[in-house]
């Protein structure tokens, strides 16, 4: 048994004995309780701090743990109603209301409950995970002298210059000077989104687009204008309408296995949004999430726009979560210019610094052999269970990978399902008329978790669709049964799926 598990067992023993005992008593020590209950020291000190946040159990250094006093009357009831008029009073000059929906992040976020297949995750499941090349780098890096002490707060200066080489590519472009290391991609983007446009202020997106950022930048003030997609990227064409009309001066794109469509954007079209953004004297953000999830039938990458950009009209972010663990949470701003000064103090502001272990424990992660081993297994990990879950689209929803209106033709497989090469995940469109929110409940009763395609489109979506990962499941044959389980609900419903 786990030592969490196991840890939890015992408080429910301790907290049901708890009666033998009159306030302020004595509990029995821990080596007592470890040989009573035959566990370890670290599931008694689990279990005793349990009872203690409840409130149950105080404990005493060097004198043991003892059984608190009761709580004296009754609990005095909570009225928060008042913050309703707090939260959503708007000074005369604020047009854009800040409430924050972030159901669209929480769907990728949440845990499935037991026996539910995770086909809506926004991670590698944990046999993906490099945990042994994490745990010896966390080991490593705890021994390195003054790894506890304070880091520069822009970051690491051998992490930086990392991120720089990765970012700047082959050609230098980029100095360690220009990039700030990050608590991950979520915390660059929000910094960056608060640093390159006022609250009030139009910002152009993509069409569909990552619902954290969207949440992100409408928490800020800001008001997200979508600029459609097809199969090549953005379309540059409406790229610079958006900006004559609306009068925006932040493009936020994702160049490379865009979330949610996979798309890449096409080359002369990587050349164009740069023109188009120098033209509007506009900054392009580029959330560049998905390089290190390419698949092994992956020609050779582009370089990022950053790598492309000599004037500073790009901010670029990226992290090393999606291709790790959700819990190595470091990533990098890079950009050139005065906006890197804004930055920096934005973040400052908002945390001091990134943990100090932390970054020396991505430090030793990516130069590590273990790394390469890791990128290389993903890659062929990624590439089976993309063709795995086509393959079960087409057994089971045949239907819904056919040609239809408003689909993203390309490299397409039967038509609308467009295969990436890259990223973890693909974007189905349902038929006209499909409801959404039916489904995605429906498919959870089945016993698999899917992502509605709403939160992703900033204003009225054109066709409703659903988002399916095939990176946060256990294996091919857990995909599988999850597109079986999805055909499920479409007949439950009677949606025609093929």
């Amino acid at each position: 048994m786990h030592e969490r598990s196991s840890g939890a067992g015992l408080a429910a023993i301790l907290r049901a004995d708890l009666n033998r005992y009159s306030p302020g008593e004595k509990l029995p020590s821990s080596r007592a309780l470890v040989e009573r209950h035959r566990v370890s020291p670290v599931t008694v000190s689990r279990a005793l701090a349990e009872l203690v946040a409840e409130g149950l159990v105080v404990t005493r250094p060097g004198a043991g743990a003892f059984r608190a006093a009761p709580r004296t009357g009754p609990p005095r009831p909570v009225d928060t109603s008042w913050q309703e008029i707090a939260l959503s009073a708007e000074p005369a000059g604020d047009q854009v209301p800040r409430s924050v929906d972030a159901s669209g992040v929480l769907a990728t976020l949440a845990a499935p409950a037991p026996g539910v297949i995770e086909l809506n995750g926004g991670y590698l499941h944990p046999t993906l995970q490099p945990e042994r090349a994490l745990a010896a780098a966390l080991a490593r890096a705890g021994r390195r002298p003054g790894a506890w002490g304070r880091p520069p707060v822009e970051g690491v200066p051998e992490l930086r210059a990392w991120f720089a080489r990765e970012i700047g590519g082959p050609g230098g472009t980029l100095a360690a000077s220009d990039v700030l290391v990050t608590a991950g991609g979520q915390s660059a983007l929000t910094a960056a989104l608060r640093a390159l446009a006022p609250p009030g202020a139009p910002v152009l997106v993509e069409s569909p687009t990552y619902p954290g950022m969207l949440a992100a930048a409408r928490a800020s003030g800001l008001r997200p204008v979508p600029v459609p997609m097809d199969a090549d990227g953005v379309r540059t064409d409406l790229l610079a309408d958006a900006f004559r009309a609306s009068g925006a001066r932040l493009f936020i794109c994702q160049p490379l296995f865009q979330n949610p469509t996979g798309t890449l954007l096409a080359g002369e079209r990587r050349r164009e949004v740069l023109r188009v953004a120098r033209a509007a004297g506009a900054f392009v953000l580029e959330d560049d999430f998905a390089r290190r999830l390419v698949h092994d039938d992956t020609p050779a990458l582009p370089p990022t726009l950053s790598a492309d950009d000599p004037d500073g009209t790009v901010v670029h972010v990226c992290s090393l979560t999606k291709a790790a663990s959700p819990s190595l949470r470091v990533g990098a701003l890079a950009a050139r210019g005065p906006v890197l000064d804004r930055l920096r103090a934005i973040q400052v502001v908002d945390g001091f610094f990134v943990s100090k272990p932390l970054q020396e424990t991505a430090l030793e992660l990516v130069g590590s052999p273990a790394w390469i081993r890791h990128l290389r297994l993903i890659a062929r990990e990624l590439t089976d269970r993309r063709e795995a879950m086509v393959a079960a689209l087409h057994q089971w929803l045949p239907a819904f990978t056919a040609s239809g209106p408003g689909a993203v033709p390309g490299r397409a497989a039967g038509g609308a399902l467009y295969v990436p090469q890259g990223g973890f995940h693909l974007w189905l469109r349902l038929p006209d008329g499909t409801d959404e929110a039916a489904l995605t409940g429906a498919a959870l009763h089945a016993g698999v978790a899917v992502a509605a395609g709403r939160p992703y489109f900033p204003a009225e979506p054109p066709a409703p669709h659903l988002r399916l990962s095939f990176a946060s499941a256990a294996g091919t044959a857990e995909l599988v049964e999850g597109v079986r389980r999805l055909r499920t609900a479409c007949d439950e419903l009677r949606i025609a799926a093929g």
